[in-house]
């Protein structure tokens, strides 16, 4: 089973100064900022998958690239742009999510093998237009004739894309998309890709999907799948189900999940192998939004917010090199929530987090480096490092799992 983390040019300074809170006056950020694969001890991810819609920023609101960056990523490839170890494998999309209110996907298909093909992909996916929406099995429902067509465009899309490539006499390996709304609609696109020719098949408009509903559409796509054929989940985890989605066809997945945990998250943010972490909350008082609003209003004090955020990192580090008390901690962090009006309790999972020191014995290569500023919630450097370790965590977990297993006895015909 093999992990693909989705890029969003998420990367961290190695010279951002955590004291002061602030980049080096030298920084240049494609040139000095390293991604996971730079900063972790172990690799993290199988694959890289770069959507040309994050790249491009063709649909409203997508693109996370400057011109600079694009111009270099076309220019170098992506592997040198990425400077990518050898063992990781690259996979580009089109980014269906990023268009899924348009009526047609914005590319052509040579427009996407044209991207392709210029940085360089090893895999790439179809294009693809995503159904939003799922019918259990048996329920008698009927699909919209939107879901309908979504579905006829992205098998059309898919037959067009293969054949170009073939025409191309392209590198580039083809990645068919399949999309359904209920199990035998997905097993039905997978049967069409499959006799256009894929035996790679990408499996989308999953992830609002329960488990059980996954696991059902898996199991009628084995019904009609052939023993070379090997699926991937787009934006799907589930760790706890990976065992068996593999028993059932499943050869990789991507998803930013676990990194996304680390801020996005109202409780779990710091991942470890058996459980996860509530990260301590120290917001930035000339930085966070609401505060510096309530700053404006006069409903808070500059002054004494300043004070109190410097005094409760200040503990913390303390608490850190063992000078300071739980107790400690908490009267500092909590006394800043109150003077800054946060509503929510945390003391009870603060508390925990702070008595199992959980990056104390964390060998990511970040934890041993950062110390406690890994479980502190502030800001991109420190949430984006603790999100790579989160990725750390989430390829111990992968490479604990069973090996082989029928998916492996059907890659050999058995």
């Amino acid at each position: 089973m093999k992990f693909y983390f989705p890029d969003s040019q998420d990367l961290v300074s190695p010279s951002y100064d955590f004291i002061n809170d602030e980049y080096s006056p030298l920084r240049v950020r494609q040139r000095d900022d390293l991604y996971a694969h730079e900063v972790l001890k172990a690799p993290a991810y199988d694959g890289l998958l770069v959507s040309k819609a994050i790249v491009d920023g063709s649909v409203r609101g997508a693109g996370k690239y400057t011109l600079a960056q694009r111009q270099r990523l076309y220019r170098l490839g992506v592997r040198k742009f990425f400077r990518l170890p050898d063992d990781v494998v690259t996979l580009g999309d089109c980014g269906a999510f990023n268009y899924v209110d348009e009526p047609e996907p914005p590319y052509t298909v040579d427009e996407v093998l044209d991207f392709y093909e210029e940085c360089g992909f090893d895999a790439g996916v179809s294009v693809d237009h995503i159904i939003l929406g799922y019918l259990r099995a048996g329920n008698g429902e009927t699909p919209p004739e939107e879901w309908i067509e979504r579905r006829r465009i992205s098998l059309c899309y898919a037959e067009k894309f293969i054949g170009a490539v073939h025409d191309r006499d392209s590198k580039v390996e083809p990645v068919g998309a399949a999309q359904g709304w209920d199990p035998s609609s997905y097993a039905d696109s997978v049967r069409r890709l499959q006799d256009m020719g894929y035996v790679r098949i990408a499996l989308g408009g999953m992830v609002p999907l329960k488990t059980p509903d996954i696991v059902d559409s898996l199991r009628a796509i084995a019904e009609i799948r052939v023993p070379r054929t090997k699926l991937h989940l787009l934006g799907i985890t589930r760790v706890e189900s990976i065992e068996a989605f593999a028993h059932l066809g499943v050869t990789s997945f991507d998803s930013t999940s676990a990194f996304r945990q680390s801020f996005k998250d109202d409780k779990d943010n710091f991942h470890t192998f058996d459980t996860t972490y509530t990260a301590i909350r120290v917001p930035q008082v000339d930085a966070n939004v609401k505060l510096k609003r309530a700053i404006l209003a006069g409903q808070v004090s500059q002054k004494e917010a300043i004070a109190a955020e410097r005094h409760a990192l200040d503990v913390l580090r303390q608490f850190d090199r063992g000078a300071a008390a739980i107790d400690d901690v908490l009267e500092a962090v909590l006394g800043y929530d109150k003077l800054i009006g946060v509503l929510k309790d945390y003391e009870a999972p603060y508390r925990r987090t702070l008595a199992d020191r959980p990056w104390q014995t964390c060998g990511c290569g970040l934890c041993e480096k950062y110390g406690i500023e890994m479980i502190i919630f502030r800001g991109t450097e420190r949430n984006k490092r603790r999100g790579f370790h989160n990725l750390s965590v989430l390829a111990a977990k992968m490479a604990a799992l069973p090996r082989g297993g029928r998916s492996e006895r059907n890659e050999n015909g058995r």
